[in-house]
């Protein structure tokens, strides 16, 4: 296996992911960003450790350094023009126009008001008066400043978040704001509020606790940069490449050994990545040319990758950040999330690596040789320091401390044990390298979650995601009252009205959750998704729990859906396979995420944290029928178990795998049904094959 190269992998990140696309800028400029990028990591860093700033200000701050090199790095539009260095003028200094100067000037401004007006302001000069009295007293009435400010504060992010992220997320909030804004005009009744004037809705989203300053913008400063930080580190000082070679030490033996080894290290990489196309570039810029060499087709190797890294943002312990994120939304320990997300991440991976290995065996792919595989006692030995600032940040996790502290105390671990360790020395340089490359990785879900506090206030203030859901489970009653007739015919099952009625609603929402997550980090994707969409599945009886962690699921799944999966598209162009095969064939790999959101809806013992629903034997049913109905779906989905799979036998075996997955004994019945004749089959190949080696053995 090649060595891994953190420096090679962002610069294949950069040409993948647009959000990391920024413009030239003259030297003057760019010694200032790196300057500016270590301080504003230190900042964080150091407060991490020693106590964060008052609320206000601390985001205040943030909000301020993230629309700073925002409106610095990106341009208002990506032509060659804006791109490239041009010369300077009286309206362009070092490539950024006047007009970006003027944003940086108002944003920064706008983030720092609600700090500086927060007590009493009351002065004279030059015969003219200005009071403007403390912010808890404006709470409900602002002040016309308070307006202008806050219009301003809007409009800025909108325009920071389409610099970094397109235009698809400012629509979304400029819908909602009309909603809010005009909601007595909206034609259909269950939508229709008074709506709300300008100056409340300022009030509302403006000033803290509800809006921009709420707990979107309030996770980002104190949590998700930090462990941003922390990967980006981390791979530095040589996690990486431990957890590559870990990685071919477990699965490269095996049948298809490489995409084995991909699916691994990138359940690993996704420990400590925040974003898809992130895991999908580190570990895929080793994994697929190798698993091409090896035979794989392109797109198969970069949809194994893909799907495999997509997986990541679902896999404890930080989830791309959301966990963090759902533990504050939920009041619950930081652990509890931690341990509900474990067996439904490890169904994903149960489910790519059987997609992998019955393809492998399908097209005759072996292991790597004995020669290529790294000594296990070699690797520990070299890499054992690597893991350690991990260890460190899950042990002060789990030891009740924040998120922030564990974050603190990983990155400090991680700069002690890089400089100190011998075989992948930091250097200054690196370090604060590392640093740059952490807040620039840090710029698009800051603007995005600041900006998504907007969505957050809307909902609020309006209950749209109370009437959302109602229109939901009222839209789903009333084709499950359609459909009722017609499945009572189906023998040896009991449907009932209110069990059609949950499974349409939580179609719809998954439909939804998909097509709205496209393109946008994980942890803001989830804070939208959950606020629009949880309600719905709060009026169904789902658990809170159970509800968060299936919007998330179905959000991240995004990744790899077609025609937006960009996890895919990044694979694709390492593999120099077409993108929407490619995006296909991590869809069909990813099966095992598209459906365990199902199960543990509908059996929530899975999520083995919630008391009043878990008992061990229906934990055990749950995940042995759940892991067994994937396998079933893996093998419909490669068309070979022990021996090739007709076309409608991988049908049959398709829908066993979906009636076994279903919680309840009935449904198991009818997956035992629908499998016999693929067992059957397969039975007869294995026959036929164990009768055909002696004859082949005498020719």
């Amino acid at each position: 296996m090649a060595e891994f190269d953190a420096k090679a992998a962002e610069e294949l990140e950069k040409k993948y992911d647009s959000g990391l696309q920024t413009r030239a800028l003259g030297p003057v400029l760019v010694k200032f960003v790196f300057a500016f990028s270590v301080a504003f990591a230190m900042y964080h860093w150091i407060t991490a450790g020693t106590g964060v700033p008052i609320d206000y200000w601390h985001m205040g701050f943030h909000m301020s350094g993230v629309i700073l090199l925002v409106f610095i790095a990106y341009p208002m539009f990506k032509t060659d023009y804006q791109m490239s260095l041009g010369d300077n003028t009286w309206w362009r200094f070092s490539n950024v126009p006047i007009w970006d100067w003027l944003f940086i000037v108002v944003g920064i401004a706008c983030s720092l008001y609600i700090g500086i007006t927060w007590y009493e302001i009351n002065f004279e000069i030059f015969g003219m008066s200005f009071f403007l009295p403390e912010q808890v007293i404006r709470q409900g009435d602002p002040a016309p400043i308070d307006v202008v400010f806050g219009t301003m504060l809007i409009l800025v992010l909108l325009e920071a978040v389409r610099r970094t992220l397109g235009i698809i997320v400012p629509i979304i909030i400029l819908i909602f704001t009309g909603y809010a804004i005009f909601g007595q005009y909206i034609p259909v009744q269950i939508l229709t509020h008074p709506g709300i004037n300008w100056s409340q809705f300022i009030n509302n989203i403006y000033f803290p606790a509800e809006g921009i300053y709420g707990v979107t913008l309030w996770i980002v400063s104190t949590v998700v940069f930090h462990f941003v930080l922390f990967g980006v580190i981390a791979q530095r000082m040589g996690l990486g490449q431990f957890f590559v070679d870990i990685a071919t030490v477990i699965a490269g033996r095996y049948t298809g050994g490489l995409a084995k080894v991909s699916v691994v290290s990138s359940a690993f990489f996704g420990t400590i990545s925040g974003s898809s196309i992130a895991n999908t570039v580190s570990t895929g810029s080793l994994t697929i040319p190798n698993m091409k060499k090896m035979g794989y087709p392109g797109h198969l190797a970069g949809g194994v990758e893909a799907a495999a890294s997509a997986g990541g943002q679902i896999t404890p312990p930080i989830m791309g950040a959301a966990a963090f994120v759902m533990a504050e939304f939920l009041e619950v320990p930081y652990t509890t999330i931690v341990l509900a997300a474990i067996v439904p991440a490890s169904m994903h991976y149960v489910g790519v690596l059987c997609i992998v290995h019955f393809q492998a065996r399908r097209l005759g792919l072996k292991g790597l040789p004995a020669d290529e595989i790294p000594k296990l006692l070699h690797v520990v030995k070299r890499g054992w320091p690597t893991a350690v600032p991990l260890i460190v940040l899950i042990y002060v996790l789990f030891s009740g401390f924040s998120p922030h502290m564990a974050a603190f105390w990983g990155i400090t671990t991680a700069i002690t044990i890089g400089f100190l360790n011998p075989m992948h020395r930091l250097t200054i340089g690196d370090l604060l390298d590392g640093f740059v490359t952490g807040v620039k990785y840090a710029l698009a879900v800051g603007a995005v979650c600041a900006a998504i506090g907007i969505v957050v206030g809307v909902v609020n203030s309006t209950g749209l995601g109370f009437r959302l859901g109602f229109m939901v489970t009222n839209g789903a009653l009333g084709i499950a009252e359609t459909l009722h007739p017609i499945l009572d015919f189906i023998p040896f099952s009991d449907f009932s009205i209110d069990g059609i009625t949950l499974f349409i609603s939580l179609v719809l929402i998954a439909i939804t959750c998909i097509m709205m997550g496209a393109g946008l980090p994980t942890t803001a994707l989830y804070i939208m998704l959950v606020t629009v969409a949880q309600p719905a599945l709060g009026n169904l009886g789902v658990p809170p729990l159970a509800s968060h962690l299936f919007v998330l699921y179905y959000g991240v799944i995004s990744e790899i859906t077609p025609p937006v999966c960009a996890s895919a598209y990044a694979a694709a162009g390492i593999a120099n396979a077409n993108p929407f095969r490619t995006g296909c064939s991590a869809f069909t790999l990813g099966i095992g995420k598209l459906i365990v959101p199902m199960v543990f809806v509908y059996s929530p013992a899975m999520l083995i944290v919630l008391p009043e629903y878990f008992n061990w034997p229906d934990f055990f049913t749950t995940t042995l029928t759940c892991a067994s109905g994937v396998v079933l779906l893996a093998m419909s989905v490669a068309g070979y178990f022990i021996t090739h799979i007709p076309g409608p036998l991988r049908v049959m075996s398709a829908l066993a795998g979906i009636f076994l997955v279903a919680p309840g004994y009935e449904s198991d019945l009818w997956a035992a049904a629908f499998f016999a004749p693929v067992a059957f089959q397969q039975f007869l190949g294995w026959r036929a094959g164990k009768a055909g080696a002696p004859q082949e053995s005498k020719a």
